[in-house]
């Protein structure tokens, strides 16, 4: 099973969590499906993510796609997301 996990910060998770429930139907598209949204107990603005994907060339094309930089822009990401592509050990 593939997977997709992007770690980031944001200035404020408050601000942050409206913009990503509301580009949920985007990431349906790409085939990504929310496993869990997590945050550091260290910094609170530190998120981290796991997506289920069905496909990681559809979830590579999301990652890199213009109008996902603009919303995380719009959202308050603060700083270069870190993604990686995984795919189940087992």
């Amino acid at each position: 099973m593939p997977y997709m996990l992007v770690r980031h910060k944001v200035q404020d998770y408050s601000r942050w969590r409206p913009f990503f429930d509301g580009d949920a139907g985007v990431r349906h598209g790409a085939g990504l499906h929310d496993e869990i949204v997590l945050r550091n107990a260290e910094d609170s603005n530190e998120v981290i993510i796991l997506f289920q994907a069905d496909d990681l060339g559809k979830a590579r094309q999301f990652a890199s796609a213009p109008q996902l930089r603009e919303v995380m822009e719009k959202a308050g990401v603060s700083d270069r997301p870190t993604i990686y592509f995984l795919d189940s050990a087992g």
